[in-house]
This record gives structure tokens, sequence and C-alpha cells, in this order.
């Protein structure tokens, strides 16, 4: 009942912060009744009694409210941090005696339901641009894929350009599909400078309409209008970002160009797994079968070979799959990616994050700095930094790297608060690590272990069980001693920290 009602909890401080943003008629809002008793399982078909409460306190409770019977009241009483308004008791349809139900007070729920109101950013001393999501004007939804990468690859190409600060992509990729003001934007994302634009693909041809608007006066700075053979897609990408380089910073030493594939077959295929993006195991095992496609077609495609790297260590060292030869493998992809194209940030980035975790830490180091010195834009390489560096026994440090990753990208995915919350840990601010832990951004099985050493540390030994029973529940093989064994630990106290937190949780030997 605990968890149920946790869950339920969870779930709604979810949905308000995804309606954040949104326009009224096209908010998401549930109402959810709990209830504890026996079902019965017929087909795929649930009956019983306790089906039939369970639906009469959804009805009962109102848009956005969580209503629970006596039953699962007397569970969860003095177990939770929020309290809860007596309705009396209802009568059911069908249900002899009446049922007493429960309201959760949304107002004693701590951490709020939101949230909070950011103060506003202030505009970087450089140039400062987002490129917002390029609208398909094509009829096929299936290219849908291939004009995100293309956003997605002018965002790498102008990050690349060390007098431009480039919001990442994560952030402008939160605007998609939705009709806001351009100075909202620019607001939210704290930039001067958008990039909009569209792209049709057909026939072998590729047309692409781009604007660059100034934020503060909505006056168009350029505009031009693409239409080529899809092989020149690479070149028309070139182009554009030369031009924009151009016009908000004058002529600028550019990088030197990267590798880019010799097979649009490959191209899309890359694409493809992209799009995926790293939260599931399913995910990334799509991804790799895509990638080994891609290389098949283009054994040199640096990009395919950088990704098929990545996805091969989260398999091994998050999604349970075995670690040989799972991890060799992904270190000589990654090798194989600078290798083929060592002026891609990317494939430093990643091939960082494999020799931290291979604990050859000074080589690690070399690839981390070489990245943002290729590109200070690439957001993803600082807040992965700040995890080696929080293990390495400096977590102000780590703070000041995800902080900065943050600013670059202001709709961060769910892990940037992960590793925030790991470095708060480890620098003792328990507090702070449950705050930015239960955030519906992050709350997620993955950190949950470090919030329930949190809370642990804070006495909240209740809750903190609980926390490390639901991680469990998503983690059952999970052991402390093999997760010691896996961290790249360069502070032996600080391993000690985490492992006695685990304990003092409840998590397993």
């Amino acid at each position: 009942a605990v968890n149920a009602v946790t869950c339920a909890v969870e779930l709604q401080k979810g949905m308000i912060a995804a309606n954040q943003g949104r326009a009224d008629d096209r908010h998401i809002v549930l109402r959810i009744g709990i209830n504890l008793g026996d079902v019965v399982v017929e087909g795929g078909d649930l009956f019983g009694d306790g089906v039939i409460v369970a639906v009469r306190l959804q009805t009962i409770a109102g848009p956005g409210d969580i209503c629970i019977s006596g039953s699962v009241y007397d569970q969860v009483k003095r177990k939770l941090d929020f309290s809860f308004d007596e309705l009396g008791p209802q009568e059911i349809k069908n249900i002899a005696e009446p049922v007493t139900v429960y309201r959760i007070d949304a107002s004693s729920i701590p951490e709020h339901h939101g949230p909070a109101e950011k103060a506003p950013l202030t505009l970087p001393a450089k140039p400062s641009i987002a490129v917002l999501p390029f609208t398909n004007m094509s009829n096929d939804p299936e290219q849908e894929a291939f004009v995100d990468g293309l956003t997605e690859d002018l965002i790498t190409d102008l990050s690349r350009t060390s007098g431009l600060f480039v919001i990442a992509s994560n952030s402008v990729f939160a605007y998609k599909g939705r009709h806001v003001d351009v100075r909202r934007i620019a607001r939210e994302l704290g930039v001067r400078y958008l990039l909009e634009g569209s792209a049709r693909r057909a026939a072998g041809r590729v047309r692409i309409n781009a604007q660059l608007i100034d934020s503060i006066g909505g006056d168009h700075l350029w505009a031009e209008r693409f239409d080529r053979s899809l092989e020149d897609i690479f070149a028309v990408q070139d182009e554009v970002t030369s031009k924009i380089v151009e016009a908000l910073a004058g002529r600028l030493t550019t990088q030197p160009a990267r590798n880019r594939p010799a097979n649009l077959e490959a191209y899309d295929l890359c694409v493809r797994a992209r799009a995926l993006g790293l939260q599931t195991a399913l995910a990334a095992k799509e991804a790799i079968f895509l990638l080994e496609a891609a290389i098949a077609l283009d054994p040199e495609y640096a990009e395919a070979h950088r990704l098929l790297a990545l996805n091969l260590w989260l398999s091994w060292e998050f999604w349970g799959e075995p670690m040989d030869p799972n991890r060799a493998r992904a270190l000589a992809e990654a090798q194989q990616a600078v290798t083929l194209d060592p002026n891609d940030a990317g494939n430093h980035w990643v091939l960082g994050i494999i020799l931290g975790h291979e604990r050859r830490w000074a080589e690690s180091d070399a690839e981390f700095d070489a990245t943002v010195k290729l590109d200070p834009n690439y957001a993803d390489a600082w807040a992965m930094r700040s995890d080696l560096i929080t293990l390495k026994g400096q977590p102000a440090d780590a703070i000041e790297y995800v902080r900065r990753a943050f600013r670059l990208n202001p709709h961060p995915p769910g892990w940037y608060y992960w590793m925030l919350g790991q470095a708060q840990y480890a620098l003792r601010d328990y507090e702070s690590a449950v705050q930015t832990l239960r955030r519906p951004e992050t709350y997620r099985a993955t950190s949950r272990r470090i919030l329930a050493a949190s809370l642990a540390r804070l006495g909240r030994l209740e809750e903190a069980r609980r926390e490390a029973q639901m991680f469990m529940m998503s983690n059952p093989n999970f052991t402390i001693r093999h997760w010691s064994a896996s961290q790249p630990f360069r502070d032996e106290n600080l391993r000690q920290h985490f492992l006695e937190g685990y304990r003092m949780a409840g998590l397993p030997e």
C-alpha cells in the first residue's frame, strides 16, 4: 500500500511538471483511486470488490487528486510525509458496507508538485543561439527522424564554434510541436538568437528553409532556401552553419570539418539510433542493431562507431548485459571513432567515459579535455565528467561542472539531476540530494539507491528502506559488492561513504 500511494503521488507530480508550458486545453490530468482488496483475474479482465471500490474512488477524486480507501489509509498512516483529508463513509453500488474515503492533502506533499519558478537566465557575453527543431514538411511521417537529425547536426556544427554559446539539443526539442512565441523561448533558454526552419525530403532531393531571428527586436537577420540533391545534404549543413556564424560573430576561426558518412542509408540508420535515446535496455539493443548495420554499409563512419561504443558500454554497465565481450568491444569502437575522426568532440567524450570506467584516469582526463576544447558547448560532456570528478573525491568541482551543463541545457535529461544528487551526497549535503533526486525529471529506479542512502543519512530510515525496496524491484540483481567493484572511485574514503549509506538504507550486500 505504501508503494502504491507513493507511486501515485509521484505520478501526479510528474504530470503537473509535464503540463508546465502547455495550453490549458492540452493538459493531461489524472484522477487516481487506490484500494486494498481481492482481485479476480480472468483472461485479460479484472473483477472483484477490490476493483469496484478502486473505480468508485477514482470517480470521487477531483482532477489531479488521489483518493484512497480506509483499508489503504490504515496501512499508510504515519508512514508517509503527507496528510489526508477524511471525506467520510461513501455508499458504493454493489458493495454491502459503506467505504470510508480519504483524499491526499496536496499542500502537505514535500518538495511541492511542480518545478519551482526559475530565475531568468542571464545572456552570455558571446553571441548565444538555440536551433529550434525543424519542421518536417514531407507528407511522409517516416522522414521525421531525418529532419530531427538535421536539427541535431546543425546544433553540433554550431556548438563547435568557440565564439558562440549554443543550447543543447535536449532543451530545444522540449519545444517540438508546440506553438510558443519565439521571445518566450529565447527568454526560457537564455539566448538572444534563434534559428528555425523546415525541411522536405522527397525523390532524392531535399529542400530546406532556414531563418535566423533576433529575439530582442524580432528582426530576421538572415533567411535562405536550399533546394539540392539529397547527396549534398552535408554540404548544405556546412553552408548553413558558416552563414550563421558569419551573421552572428563575423569570420571566426572554425574547427576542421567533421567526418561525414559516405553512405546515406548508413546516415539514416545512425539517425534512427540517435532518436532511440539512452534510457532503456531495449533501446540500447535496437540501437546496437541499427549501428552495426550502418557500419557494415560505411565502415569509416565515425559517429556510428561512437554511438555503438556508447550503447555497448551502457549495456554492460547499466542494463545487465554480459561484461564480456561488450566491455572490450565498447573500448575498441570508441578508439576507432577517435581514429576515424579526431576532430569530433563526441568521439573524445565517449572514449573519455569508457577510459574512466577502465580506471585509465589520466587518459580519460585527456579525452575530456580534448572534448571541451573542440566543443566548449558540449553540455553532456560537462555533466558526465561531473560523475567521474565526484568519484575522484572532488564533489564541489563536480557540482560546478554539472551547473555549467544545466546552463547549456536548461531542459536537461533526468540523468543530469542524478549526477547533481550524487555529488551532493558525496559533499554530505543530504537534504539537497533528497530534493534533487525526488524531482519528477529524475525520480527513477537507477538513482533511487542514492536517494535511499541520503534519506538514511538523515535518519529517515523508514523512507530510506521504502526507496531501497522500490529500487530493488527494478534492479533485482543489485548487490553492494558488485556495485563497489564496478565504480571507478579514486577516493577510497568516498567509496566507503557510499557503501555505508547503502547498508544503512537496507540494500543487499
